[in-house]
């Protein structure tokens, strides 16, 4: 039997969103796990003009056969007005399709998030972003606090999903936020080897 698959597909525009993506798939890797690594394009009016086929750099573009051969799915976007990122949402109201078939229901999945403030949303796009996922049938896989970093914690991090305060003062991900990045990830991963096996 092949290694159970964990696609992390986020958007970032700063690197923030990102950061945590790489972490939350070495926290996959740890457990045992294949991380996918994906990304979506910018959005504008005319998304097709302005989006090159491959980026530049960075990971490939997501595409629904992405979702469909992973065995678990975390998800990552900056948050905007307490919600997830355009691109991001544009990527997941094309999976309707995906709904029809069932595709994804039954697979666990997790949320990772970025704000420039402390209370800058974090937890209400942590939410927004798991709702089309329970809507496609994905079991929700938080942090529970048994994790340690989360009584500790005075940047990101909650029992809805991994996060990041990037904020001046604290320039790149703290000790806590990566920790807490990689448990979700290793959470994730370890319930999707259960699942296949």
């Amino acid at each position: 039997m092949s290694r159970a698959t964990v696609l992390v597909l986020y958007y970032s525009r700063n690197g923030s969103t990102a950061a945590l993506a790489r972490q939350a798939a070495r926290g996959v890797e740890a457990a045992g796990a294949e991380a996918r690594l994906r990304t979506v394009p910018p959005v504008s009016a005319t998304v097709e003009a302005v989006s090159p086929p491959v980026p530049e750099e960075g990971p490939p573009y997501a595409k629904p056969e992405d979702l469909t051969e992973c065995d678990g799915l975390l998800l990552g976007s900056p948050t905007r007005f307490g919600n997830m990122a355009a691109p991001l949402k544009h990527f997941l109201d094309s999976t309707g399709p995906l709904w029809l078939s069932g595709a994804l229901a039954g697979k666990p999945a997790g949320a990772f998030t970025s704000t420039s403030t402390a209370h800058g949303g974090q937890e209400t796009t942590l939410l927004t972003m798991i709702l089309p996922l329970i809507h496609h049938g994905m079991l929700w896989v938080g942090l529970p606090y048994t994790e340690k970093a989360l009584f500790d914690t005075r940047t990101g991090g909650s029992p809805y999903g991994a996060s990041h305060v990037a904020a001046p003062w604290n320039d790149g991900l703290s000790p806590h936020e990566a920790e807490l990045s990689r448990a979700l990830g290793e959470r994730v991963a370890g319930i999707a080897i259960k699942l296949k096996s």
